[in-house]
């Protein structure tokens, strides 16, 4: 890899020579503008204003512009010397924990490559100090014409420098966040947990640019003569309202992406923005059609419910029926029996001469 920096890491009196390469690359799709008639190129010249002529790179460098419009010519060897010990220099001035730096002071990514032999032990010996105390180096360097501010860690075997915005660079996220009151039900909360859980984790290596996949299809094809692979559908998803339903919709969906299988009846209806940003009146005709409908439902066809209802008043009905039954069947019986008891005890006997 190309250095783009060459200079020292200062770590107290140890001065570690090191080459400072880009620990990045862009693989984006890049544009040339051209004349939309014709397909020509369009390119910038580069124009010296008092001759009125095209320059070279080598005649080109660089100037400072004051507040009266005059240039003050700015040279490469007074960049090289200015009063600063950043100059040349990575000057570490303290060891911080990592968790000390806010995210979105990171910027660009270096490595830092040892410079020679002579800095292999050096190099080795801030590598295993930083992961020995756990914590990252913060710098200061200076390049392009600025200093700026630096995290060294461990990456592997290499040291790596992240770029460092200054504190007063970061914006403040004022205005950013929702300024009314909302509250979050822990029921909302378990759902958002669930659906994180489900979704899980993912190996970054594993994600990949579609978008630059589908612009160099869609180069290949206008290259080869051919008609451009058409865009696929998007599944419609609606507004939607209700937070619950939401994310109970979403852990289903997860679920089931991943093979999983969800128990019936869990799925919640969603009510999208049409049917509940309805006037009043729209609802309560609504409602009373609603009513409606199940009323002649219930007359046209009887529920589950009605129906056992039904069967067990007949139950009833007949099982009274026959008790009553049996019980005049069984007291006539009793009745008769006792009048031929009776008959039989009072029929008077025949004396014999």
């Amino acid at each position: 890899m190309r250095s783009i920096w060459n200079g020292a890491v200062s770590f107290g009196l140890v001065s570690i020579p090191i080459k400072l390469v880009n620990a990045t690359e862009s693989h984006a799709v890049s544009f040339r503008q051209i004349h939309t008639e014709d397909g020509g190129r369009i390119r910038y010249r580069k124009v010296c204003e008092l001759e009125d002529r095209e320059v070279s790179g080598a005649e080109i460098g660089k100037g400072y512009e004051g507040a009266d419009g005059t240039i003050i010519p700015v040279t490469d060897e007074d960049l090289a010397h200015l009063p600063i010990p950043t100059a040349r220099t990575i000057e570490i001035v303290a060891f911080v924990p990592a968790d000390r730096i806010d995210p979105l002071q990171m910027d660009a990514a270096y490595y830092l490559a040892a410079g020679g032999a002579q800095a292999a032990k050096p190099y080795t010996l801030l590598r295993e100090a930083l992961k020995r105390s756990n914590k990252v180096a913060i710098a200061k360097y200076a390049l392009r014409g600025r200093e700026r501010l630096g995290m060294l860690r461990v990456v592997g075997d290499a040291i790596a420098m992240h770029g460092l915005l200054w504190p007063d660079e970061v914006r403040a996220p004022e205005g950013v966040a929702p300024e009314a009151d909302v509250t979050v039900r822990d029921k909302e909360l378990d759902l958002a947990d669930a659906l994180m859980d489900t979704l899980g984790e993912v190996d970054l290596e594993d994600l990949h640019d579609e978008y630059r996949e589908a612009l160099e299809e869609v180069i290949a094809a206008k290259a080869s003569g051919e008609a451009p692979p058409e865009t696929p559908a998007v599944a419609p998803t609606g507004k939607v309202l209700d937070l619950m339903a939401a994310l109970e919709k979403s852990v289903k969906a997860a679920k089931e992406s991943r093979g999983e299988e969800t128990p019936s009846g869990t799925t919640a209806e969603i009510t999208p923005l049409s049917e509940r940003g309805a006037t009043p009146k729209e609802t309560a005709g609504r409602k009373s059609a609603s009513r409606a409908r199940k009323t002649a439902a219930a007359q046209k066809k009887p529920t589950a419910k009605s129906a056992r209802s039904t069967q067990k008043k007949t139950a009833s009905k007949t099982a009274r029926a026959t008790t009553k039954t049996t019980a005049k069947s069984t007291a006539g019986s009793t009745a008769k029996s006792s009048s031929g008891t009776a008959a039989k005890k009072t029929t008077p006997r025949k004396r014999t001469a």
